[in-house]
């Protein structure tokens, strides 16, 4: 059988406190709310000539600088059907069938997603670590990255893919 080898992370200060509301698949959309989220990370590869994946030294400030990146802001995702988004340059308007929500452009977040659910933000923080591991780290051989997201304790998104 052949060796594999993975590192896992998942620190207390891997987190990020956002707002953001879901459409949900009926078209409703749920009320602005927050939650406190935390990140853990899993990626498999090879083992450098050090004997490691990765180092979690190097590794561990790329991913809080993703999550701080996230940080006490509004998730607003900007691929939805549902809602259409002005950009202004001191405020962003959404408009979700008969209703208005102006909100300052520097608490906002725009994601290229079609929700900003558990899921979807899971695979947008492993896109922004997948681009940032192969930027800071060109030598490594991974092959295969999970992210978590977790909104509530024991409730969270996951997202796996290849590297």
């Amino acid at each position: 059988m052949p060796r594999t080898f993975s590192i896992e992370v998942a620190k207390d200060y891997f987190n990020f406190a956002s707002a953001h509301f879901l459409i949900f698949a009926n078209g409703r959309r749920e009320p602005l709310h927050g939650h406190n989220y935390q990140v853990s990370v899993v990626m498999d590869g090879e083992l450098d000539s050090a004997g490691v994946v990765l180092d979690f030294i190097a590794f561990k400030p790329l991913v809080k600088r993703i999550c701080d990146a996230l940080d006490h802001r509004t998730l607003i995702q900007t691929a939805s059907p549902a809602i259409e988004v002005r950009r202004r340059a001191r405020e962003v308007e959404l408009r979700y069938k008969k209703q208005k929500i102006i909100l300052p452009r520097q608490d906002v977040i725009l994601l290229p997603l079609v929700n900003t659910s558990t899921e979807l933000l899971a695979e947008h923080v492993a896109d922004q670590i997948r681009r940032s591991v192969r930027r800071t780290f060109p030598q490594s051989k991974i092959r295969y990255l999970e992210v978590g997201v977790e909104e509530a304790r024991s409730q969270r998104g996951i997202y796996r893919g290849e590297f």
